[in-house]
Order: C-alpha cells, then structure tokens, then sequence
C-alpha cells in the first residue's frame, strides 16, 4: 500500500479561500480543491506547500496554522492530507497545473465540488474563519 503525504493550502486573502479546478483530463476531473501537492523525500511539508504554489499557480503565501491532518483511505493510496492556513503574499494566481482559480467566500465552499477527502476540511475551514473574521 503507497502512502502519500500531500501538504494542502488554504490561502486566504481580503476574507476569500483561492480554489482551483482540476483539469478535465486529471483524476476527479473538474473537481475543485486547494492548490497543493505530494511532499517530495528529504522537503519539509511547509516547504512542499510553498514549491506547489509556485509551480501550480505561481503565487507565494505564508502558512499561519496547521490544521490536524486527514487520512484518506483511496484504494490505490493512504493519502494524508495536512492542511495549512495560509495569508496569500504575492502574485495573482495563473493557470498553470489547473483551468481556473477563483477567491470565493468560505460558506460558498458548500457550493463547489470537491473530492470525498475534502468535506471534513472544508467545514473545518468554515469554522476556522468563522472565528479569525
């Protein structure tokens, strides 16, 4: 059984969550999610979130605080995710892993189609930003 580890970002800028669309032709093709990707040997979680902004979205942010990480059981992987909050830095995000990326507000979340991994994280997100507005 392949374990992965995947550092997840939560950017949040002006009060808005950055989501990005997976490609048609990815895995969950079409889905939403949170930029991020698979922690490569020898990098720390924080440094793979800042790799995977740059090389997803060319956008820097700054993890504020760990959220508790959330194994997902897929059938070809153990997937655990560890999310972070991060306050977005520089840049405008572009299309460079994804086919679009939108700031939306945190309750409009509900509203987006994410993989089953996701949906614990993203009423944890909710509550999150509940308390920081």
């Amino acid at each position: 059984m392949t374990r992965v580890d995947a550092a997840i970002a939560i950017v949040v800028r002006g009060g808005k969550v950055l989501v990005c669309q997976r490609k048609d032709d990815d895995t969950f093709g079409g889905f939403w999610e949170f930029p991020g990707g698979k922690q490569e040997p020898g990098e720390s979680l924080e440094q793979c979130l800042a790799r995977e902004l740059r090389e997803e979205l060319n956008i820097a942010a700054r993890p504020t605080s760990a959220l508790p990480p959330i194994i997902h059981d897929y059938p070809e992987a153990l997937v655990r995710l560890h999310p972070f909050l991060c306050e977005h830095e520089s840049g405008e995000p572009e299309m460079l892993e994804c086919q679009a990326a939108r700031w939306i507000a945190p309750l409009e979340l509900r509203d987006y189609r994410f993989p089953p991994a996701n949906e614990s994280l993203i009423e944890q997100i909710i509550a999150e930003l509940a308390i920081t507005e």
